[in-house]
Formats: structure tokens, C-alpha cells, sequence
């Protein structure tokens, strides 16, 4: 695991764009400002950016890697088309599965189950109706949250962009892929359950 994730606080800031079919994200370390991931999403189809743009964007595929700010790859975050609820599926640096975030089919608010390779549960990602609040918590254990940070009238109006705030306690040890799968799941909210 790469020691980038091993921070307790991460600050996510979408790119904005009015027509923009792919997904891009920074992210900072909020005590000292410094770009400490990118994450990008790159070789897009042409029928995925088409579908991006109508009433199908939800259904539509996605592979999101995130590298450092020096290019190394940490972590990346896929998707294939989804019909009604999505999988989704985080890999290490190395292209191997650890994880995946199965969505549930009835929930307010949006919830996923999170399991590591071999499908065995680990915790669960909930998030409040109506809200930009979202918790992973295991037998009413916290183990992060995550909350949306007010982008500005004119990038909420106008553009589709989000800025979110992650925080990861102290019950997720340093170097545990649970804080690989805790990572990847902000691009889950943003990707399958907000955009």
C-alpha cells in the first residue's frame, strides 16, 4: 500500500466543466494544502461520452485511476455497465482486486456493502436522504466519514462538480487496505450515487 494513503484527513475536489463527459478529481491534504493524488479518468469510448451527456450517465462505465503527484499509481476504481444497482471494484497499485462496493437495491440515501476480495463483508457506507453525509461504520463502529464542502454558487448552479472532505479515524490502522477501499468509495458516491 502506498504510504499516500496513510493520511487521516483527504480534501476532494472535482474539476469543473459545464460539458465535460469524463470524471477528474484532485486530492489535498487540507492541513497543508499540498496536491497529494490525482485521479483521472482517461480513454473514454465514444459511446460512453455520448451517454454521458443523457438520462443513461448513471448506467455508464467507469475506470478512475489514482496516481500521486508524481505519477505513481495508488489505487484505481472500476465499474462496468450497470442496470439497476452498481458493483464496483477497487485495485491495488499492482491491477489486483481488494475489494468491491456492492450498492444496495432499496436504501435512502444510498448505501453500499464493502467486501475485500474473497466477498467476505467488511463494513458498510451509508448515507442520509436528501444529505451529502455518508458514514462507514460496522456494527456501529465509524471507521470515516465523508461530507460535501460548499463549491460556491456559481460551480453548483452551473456545473456538476463536488468538493468533499474525508476523514478516517483512528480505528483504520496505517497501511491497511481498508484505507485503499475507504478511498475508493469517494468516487463511488460521486460517480454512481450523486452525479
Amino acid at each position: 500500500m502506498h504510504p499516500a494513503l496513510n493520511q487521516n484527513a483527504y480534501f476532494v475536489k472535482e474539476h469543473t466543466g459545464i460539458f465535460k463527459a469524463s470524471n477528474n478529481y484532485d486530492i489535498y491534504n487540507p492541513h497543508t494544502q499540498e496536491l497529494t493524488l490525482t485521479c483521472r479518468e482517461e480513454n473514454l469510448g465514444i459511446l460512453t461520452r455520448l451517454l454521458r451527456f443523457s438520462d443513461y450517465k448513471r448506467m455508464t462505465p467507469f475506470r478512475i485511476e489514482v496516481r500521486t503527484a508524481a505519477g505513481e499509481k495508488v489505487l484505481t476504481v472500476r465499474r462496468g455497465v450497470a442496470f439497476f444497482v452498481s458493483t464496483v471494484e477497487v485495485l491495488d497499485e499492482n491491477d489486483e482486486v481488494i475489494g468491491k462496493l456492492k450498492q444496495k437495491f432499496f436504501s435512502l440515501g444510498g448505501k453500499f456493502n464493502v467486501f475485500d476480495a474473497h466477498d467476505n463483508y467488511l463494513f458498510a457506507l451509508q448515507g442520509e436522504w436528501a444529505s451529502w453525509e455518508f458514514k462507514f461504520v460496522k456494527d456501529s463502529l465509524e471507521f470515516a466519514q465523508v461530507s460535501k464542502q460548499w463549491a460556491g454558487m456559481g460551480k453548483e448552479l452551473f456545473t456538476t462538480a463536488d468538493n468533499y472532505m474525508l476523514s478516517i479515524t483512528d480505528h483504520v490502522p496505517q497501511d491497511n487496505n481498508l484505507r485503499t477501499l475507504i478511498l475508493g468509495s469517494i468516487m463511488c458516491i460521486d460517480m454512481v450515487l450523486k452525479e
